[in-house]
Protein backbone atom coordinates (compact mmCIF):
# COMPACT_ATOMS: atom_id res chain seq x y z
CA UNK A 1 0.00 0.00 0.00
CA UNK A 2 1.75 3.10 -1.17
CA UNK A 3 -0.98 5.70 -0.91
CA UNK A 4 -0.62 8.97 0.81
CA UNK A 5 -2.43 7.74 4.18
CA UNK A 6 1.20 5.49 4.85
CA UNK A 7 1.67 4.51 8.74
CA UNK A 8 -1.90 6.44 10.01
CA UNK A 9 -3.53 4.40 7.48
CA UNK A 10 -2.18 0.83 7.77
CA UNK A 11 -2.74 1.32 11.72
CA UNK A 12 -6.47 1.78 10.61
CA UNK A 13 -6.55 -1.05 8.62
CA UNK A 14 -5.19 -3.64 11.40
CA UNK A 15 -7.77 -1.80 14.18
CA UNK A 16 -10.24 -2.57 11.38
CA UNK A 17 -9.38 -6.36 11.03
CA UNK A 18 -9.17 -6.79 14.85
CA UNK A 19 -12.84 -5.18 15.03
CA UNK A 20 -13.78 -7.71 12.11
CA UNK A 21 -12.33 -10.78 13.53
CA UNK A 22 -14.15 -9.90 17.24
CA UNK A 23 -17.80 -9.43 15.49
CA UNK A 24 -17.24 -12.12 13.10
CA UNK A 25 -16.84 -14.27 16.20
CA UNK A 26 -20.96 -13.37 17.48
CA UNK A 27 -22.13 -15.23 13.80
CA UNK A 28 -21.79 -18.87 15.85
CA UNK A 29 -24.60 -17.60 18.53
CA UNK A 30 -26.97 -16.56 15.56
CA UNK A 31 -29.61 -19.75 15.10
CA UNK A 32 -32.68 -19.23 13.13
CA UNK A 33 -34.59 -19.26 16.37
CA UNK A 34 -32.66 -16.17 17.99
CA UNK A 35 -33.26 -13.77 14.46
CA UNK A 36 -35.89 -12.62 16.04
CA UNK A 37 -34.82 -11.74 19.74
CA UNK A 38 -34.12 -8.35 20.75
CA UNK A 39 -31.01 -6.17 20.51
CA UNK A 40 -29.62 -3.12 22.38
CA UNK A 41 -30.20 -0.94 19.56
CA UNK A 42 -33.79 0.10 19.41
CA UNK A 43 -36.34 -1.89 17.21
CA UNK A 44 -33.87 -4.02 15.67
CA UNK A 45 -33.96 -7.79 16.13
CA UNK A 46 -31.13 -9.71 15.29
CA UNK A 47 -32.28 -10.31 11.84
CA UNK A 48 -32.33 -6.63 11.17
CA UNK A 49 -28.85 -6.33 13.26
CA UNK A 50 -27.81 -8.67 10.87
CA UNK A 51 -28.25 -6.73 7.89
CA UNK A 52 -27.40 -3.80 8.75
CA UNK A 53 -24.01 -4.83 9.62
CA UNK A 54 -23.75 -7.20 6.35
CA UNK A 55 -24.37 -3.08 4.70
CA UNK A 56 -21.81 -1.45 7.19
CA UNK A 57 -19.25 -4.30 5.60
CA UNK A 58 -20.32 -3.56 2.29
CA UNK A 59 -20.17 0.10 2.06
CA UNK A 60 -16.30 0.06 3.91
CA UNK A 61 -15.70 -2.29 1.10
CA UNK A 62 -16.85 0.08 -1.52
CA UNK A 63 -15.00 2.85 0.37
CA UNK A 64 -11.62 0.70 0.08
CA UNK A 65 -12.47 -0.24 -3.82
CA UNK A 66 -14.04 2.78 -5.63
CA UNK A 67 -12.89 5.22 -2.96
CA UNK A 68 -16.36 6.89 -2.61
CA UNK A 69 -19.44 5.76 -0.83
CA UNK A 70 -23.04 6.45 -1.09
CA UNK A 71 -25.38 6.40 2.54
CA UNK A 72 -28.12 5.14 0.33
CA UNK A 73 -28.16 0.86 0.41
CA UNK A 74 -30.70 0.02 -2.48
CA UNK A 75 -27.38 0.14 -4.48
CA UNK A 76 -25.64 -3.14 -2.89
CA UNK A 77 -26.67 -6.27 -3.49
CA UNK A 78 -29.48 -8.03 -1.47
CA UNK A 79 -28.68 -9.74 1.86
CA UNK A 80 -28.33 -13.62 1.13
CA UNK A 81 -30.83 -16.30 3.13
CA UNK A 82 -27.63 -17.40 4.93
CA UNK A 83 -26.75 -14.60 7.04
CA UNK A 84 -23.97 -15.69 8.84
CA UNK A 85 -22.59 -17.45 5.47
CA UNK A 86 -22.65 -13.51 3.61
CA UNK A 87 -21.56 -11.76 6.41
CA UNK A 88 -18.17 -13.64 6.46
CA UNK A 89 -17.70 -13.70 2.87
CA UNK A 90 -18.54 -9.50 3.32
CA UNK A 91 -15.64 -9.45 6.12
CA UNK A 92 -13.49 -11.48 3.67
CA UNK A 93 -13.70 -8.71 1.03
CA UNK A 94 -13.95 -5.90 3.00
CA UNK A 95 -10.04 -7.02 4.80
CA UNK A 96 -8.66 -7.98 1.39
CA UNK A 97 -9.79 -5.03 0.05
CA UNK A 98 -8.23 -2.41 2.45
CA UNK A 99 -5.06 -4.10 2.55
CA UNK A 100 -4.50 -4.66 -1.05
CA UNK A 101 -5.71 -0.46 -1.10
CA UNK A 102 -3.39 1.92 -3.64
CA UNK A 103 -4.30 5.56 -3.63
CA UNK A 104 -5.10 8.48 -1.71
CA UNK A 105 -5.81 9.47 1.81
CA UNK A 106 -9.17 10.31 0.78
CA UNK A 107 -13.07 9.01 0.53
CA UNK A 108 -15.90 10.31 -0.83
CA UNK A 109 -18.67 10.02 1.16
CA UNK A 110 -21.68 11.27 0.26
CA UNK A 111 -19.84 13.21 -1.94
CA UNK A 112 -17.75 14.83 0.91
CA UNK A 113 -14.06 14.26 1.01
CA UNK A 114 -13.02 12.70 3.92
CA UNK A 115 -9.91 10.87 5.25
CA UNK A 116 -9.70 7.37 4.37
CA UNK A 117 -7.66 6.07 7.80
CA UNK A 118 -11.11 8.54 9.48
CA UNK A 119 -13.19 6.11 7.66
CA UNK A 120 -11.64 3.06 8.98
CA UNK A 121 -11.47 4.08 12.22
CA UNK A 122 -15.53 4.72 12.32
CA UNK A 123 -15.94 1.51 10.61
CA UNK A 124 -13.93 -0.08 13.29
CA UNK A 125 -15.86 1.53 15.72
CA UNK A 126 -19.46 0.20 14.10
CA UNK A 127 -18.28 -3.08 13.44
CA UNK A 128 -16.70 -3.86 16.34
CA UNK A 129 -19.84 -2.25 18.94
CA UNK A 130 -22.00 -4.07 16.41
CA UNK A 131 -20.32 -7.25 17.19
CA UNK A 132 -21.48 -6.76 20.89
CA UNK A 133 -25.04 -6.15 20.44
CA UNK A 134 -24.96 -9.64 18.63
CA UNK A 135 -23.36 -11.15 21.10
CA UNK A 136 -25.39 -10.10 24.23
CA UNK A 137 -28.47 -10.40 21.56
CA UNK A 138 -27.78 -14.15 21.39
CA UNK A 139 -27.11 -14.44 24.63
CA UNK A 140 -23.18 -14.87 24.29
CA UNK A 141 -20.51 -13.82 26.73
CA UNK A 142 -18.00 -12.22 24.22
CA UNK A 143 -17.09 -8.60 25.88
CA UNK A 144 -15.21 -6.28 23.75
CA UNK A 145 -11.57 -7.08 23.87
CA UNK A 146 -10.08 -5.00 26.30
CA UNK A 147 -6.90 -3.61 23.95
CA UNK A 148 -9.23 -2.95 21.06
CA UNK A 149 -11.83 -1.10 23.44
CA UNK A 150 -8.92 0.94 24.58
CA UNK A 151 -7.63 1.90 21.50
CA UNK A 152 -11.34 2.59 19.91
CA UNK A 153 -12.53 4.81 23.25
CA UNK A 154 -9.12 7.34 22.91
CA UNK A 155 -10.78 7.48 19.33
CA UNK A 156 -14.30 7.75 19.18
CA UNK A 157 -14.80 11.62 20.53
CA UNK A 158 -12.95 12.86 17.31
CA UNK A 159 -16.28 12.13 15.45
CA UNK A 160 -19.01 11.64 17.44
CA UNK A 161 -20.03 14.40 19.96
CA UNK A 162 -22.95 15.89 21.48
CA UNK A 163 -24.21 17.07 18.14
CA UNK A 164 -24.63 13.25 17.41
CA UNK A 165 -26.98 12.71 19.85
CA UNK A 166 -30.02 12.36 20.74
CA UNK A 167 -30.07 11.48 16.60
CA UNK A 168 -27.33 9.01 16.33
CA UNK A 169 -26.39 7.94 19.43
CA UNK A 170 -28.08 7.97 22.70
CA UNK A 171 -27.18 9.89 25.25
CA UNK A 172 -24.30 8.75 27.54
CA UNK A 173 -25.01 6.14 30.13
CA UNK A 174 -23.34 4.77 33.25
CA UNK A 175 -20.62 1.84 33.27
CA UNK A 176 -20.74 0.78 36.77
CA UNK A 177 -18.35 1.01 39.13
CA UNK A 178 -15.74 -1.24 38.53
CA UNK A 179 -16.18 -0.75 34.31
CA UNK A 180 -13.11 -1.46 32.21
CA UNK A 181 -12.49 -0.04 28.34
CA UNK A 182 -15.34 -2.21 26.65
CA UNK A 183 -18.23 -0.83 29.42
CA UNK A 184 -16.74 3.00 28.87
CA UNK A 185 -16.70 2.43 24.91
CA UNK A 186 -19.94 0.95 25.18
CA UNK A 187 -21.44 4.05 27.94
CA UNK A 188 -20.19 6.60 25.23
CA UNK A 189 -21.96 5.28 22.40
CA UNK A 190 -25.27 5.38 24.73
CA UNK A 191 -25.43 1.73 25.13
CA UNK A 192 -26.44 0.18 28.51
CA UNK A 193 -22.95 -1.95 29.46
CA UNK A 194 -25.70 -4.18 31.57
CA UNK A 195 -27.93 -5.13 28.36
CA UNK A 196 -28.69 -8.71 28.71
CA UNK A 197 -30.30 -10.30 25.81
CA UNK A 198 -33.58 -12.81 26.06
CA UNK A 199 -33.35 -13.68 29.50
CA UNK A 200 -33.40 -9.77 30.21
CA UNK A 201 -36.30 -9.02 27.76
CA UNK A 202 -38.49 -12.29 28.95
CA UNK A 203 -37.67 -10.88 32.61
Amino acid sequence: MTGTGGAPLLGGVDLLERAVRYAMGGLDLVTPATLTWPTPCPDWDVRALLHHLEDSLAALAEAADLGQVALTPARRERPAADLAGSLRQHATRLVRSWRRRDGPDLVAVAGCPVTATLVLVTGAVEVAVHGWDLAVACDGDRPLPESLARELLALVPLFVTAADRPHRFGPVTHEGPDAGAGEFLLAYLGRDPSWRGRSRWSA
